[in-house]
């Protein structure tokens, strides 16, 4: 059983890796035309009420609120209880969607709640019921990073740092950090791509929040970071929803034995889909260092 799935894992990650090349190259084409013009949208926007600097911090200090509670409310606890309501799929799926809802406020990682989800409603029903879950839920966490940073995305997909005028933020050691934080957030979506940059970052076996703000911060628009999150979190929801459907009774451990493979799997796909940017960069920086010489 564990062969067979890890096989259909990685057969999934190959043609979404294949199906993110071939967007991503068309996606470019868009960019490039709507760079200008977001760019000009961008300095005329506005400046918000509170500095950035004031509403990163409250937005730290709640993401440290989230944490500290999901420390204390252990994802297992709450989940056992909705195994008594499998046999009722409306209550089920009810009980599911609101921890779907509530997970941002724990902080808990969205593969247990799809090997929940596998549990009650099976592969067939599970993996979409999971891959919209995973949607709604990280979905708060995206829009409160965006108006924390005061990015009011237009649609646009604009992440060039030097294109993009910020608001002023006083010198300190936390708004240093918040800079070169969102430096490097920048140039790793200048580089990849919105498209791409997401979907790696999704594969990656990293705190999903983690990658949602990240996407948030680098302006990417809602419907590119949609995208990017349904086939990045693809493998692991596909996972996680076969080891629920196969056990026995109600689990938190995700995707359980699959964890290493899965891993494994997913690694090599951000690998094959972050060779062709890191290549260009490097090259780009090869080509500027022997042109001043």
């Amino acid at each position: 059983m564990v062969v067979v799935v890890a096989v259909a894992v990685v057969t999934v990650v190959v043609v979404m890796v294949v199906a993110v090349q071939f967007a991503t190259r068309a996606d470019g084409n868009r960019q490039r035309r709507s760079t200008k013009a977001s760019t000009i949208a961008e300095k005329s926007r506005p400046m918000s009420v509170l500095p950035v600097s004031t509403r990163v911090l409250a937005g730290v200090l709640v993401a440290s609120a989230a944490v500290t509670a999901g420390l204390l409310v252990s994802p297992s606890s709450v989940v056992v209880a909705v195994e008594s309501l499998a046999a009722n799929p409306v209550a089920f799926g009810m009980a599911v969607a609101g921890l779907y809802l509530v997970r941002p406020l724990f902080a808990w990682p969205t593969t247990p709640l799809a090997a929940v989800v596998g549990y009650g409603y099976g592969i067939a029903m599970g993996v979409p019921f999971a891959l919209g879950g995973v949607v709604v839920t990280v979905t708060p966490v995206f829009l409160g990073v965006r108006i924390a940073v005061g990015d009011d995305s237009d649609g646009s997909t604009d992440t060039q740092a030097g294109e993009r005028e910020r608001e002023h933020v006083p010198e300190s050691p936390f708004a240093g950090l918040f800079q070169r934080t969102n430096a490097v957030i920048d140039r790793y979506y200048e580089a990849a791509g919105p498209l791409r940059g997401v979907t790696a970052s999704r594969l990656a076996p990293v705190p999903s929040d983690l990658s949602t703000c990240a996407a948030a911060v680098s302006g990417v628009s809602f419907r590119t970071f949609v995208l990017g999150t349904l086939l990045g979190e693809l493998p692991w929801t596909l996972g996680a929803v076969v080891v629920g459907a196969s056990a026995g009774t109600v689990a938190t451990d995700g995707v359980g034995e699959l964890g290493l493979v899965l891993s494994v799997a997913c690694c090599l796909a951000v690998l094959c889909l972050l060779a062709g940017p890191v290549y260009r960069v490097v090259r780009s920086r090869q080509q500027r260092s022997t042109g001043s010489r």
